[in-house]
């Protein structure tokens, strides 16, 4: 991924935090000079060594999990926050629209989870994360042997983390003014997209 200078990330825990509030990511492999791509929720274990690891599961009916090989890496994409930018927001307007948004791309080696227990608690785990915040969160009702039988329908898979790139593309290469303009626009729009962004942004102003 092209990243300039003044949009490349590299605080861990900045890292961390974005991909666990954006865990709806795309994970794409290639095969024989062939692409594939699945969308799905994914999970970070966090290490305090290493880059850690990435864990989701897929449908056994979808054939991207046996593109899952041990000498083939796999890019994972978090997509966060991302608004088309007009230059009418700008105080220098003698320029052209962009888009700026946030995103980070993992790569890592994936491998299938064969053991039952560990494909549980990939499901129970995602289950969790996001019944946690809900004002009455959902009880899975099956029992243990109603659950096995399901997971015969899915695969897991755990892709241990060899590289990190995180990009917040926010008007950083602006005048201060011109940021502050942008956010103003943002903040305005009718659109959730760009108000979404302009939280994003203020969120990033209050950590510095």
């Amino acid at each position: 991924m092209y990243i300039p200078v003044s949009h490349r990330v590299g605080d861990r825990k900045k890292i961390d935090a974005f991909i666990h509030g954006h865990g709806f990511a795309t994970i794409i492999t290639h095969q024989d000079g062939a692409l594939s791509a699945s969308h799905l929720p994914v999970l970070l274990d966090e290490s305090p060594d290493g880059h850690g690891a990435l864990r989701s599961h897929l449908a056994r009916a979808n054939p991207q999990w046996q593109q899952f090989v041990p000498d083939r890496e796999v890019l994972c994409i978090f997509q966060g926050p991302h608004s088309y930018i007009s230059p009418s927001w700008y105080v220098m307007q003698h320029t052209v629209p962009t888009w700026n948004y946030t995103v980070v791309h993992v790569y890592g080696v994936a491998k299938i989870v064969g053991d039952l227990a560990a494909l549980k608690k990939i499901v129970c785990d995602t289950t969790q994360k996001y019944e946690s915040s809900r004002r009455e969160p959902w009880r899975m009702p099956l029992s243990e042997s109603e659950l096995d039988a399901m997971c015969q329908a899915i695969v897991g898979f755990r892709i241990e983390i060899t590289r990190v790139e995180a990009k917040f593309k926010l008007g950083q290469n602006r005048s201060q003014e011109d940021q502050d303009k942008m956010l103003e626009g943002l903040g305005g729009a009718s659109d959730a997209g760009s108000r979404a962004l302009a939280d994003f942004i203020l969120a990033q102003k209050h950590e510095t």
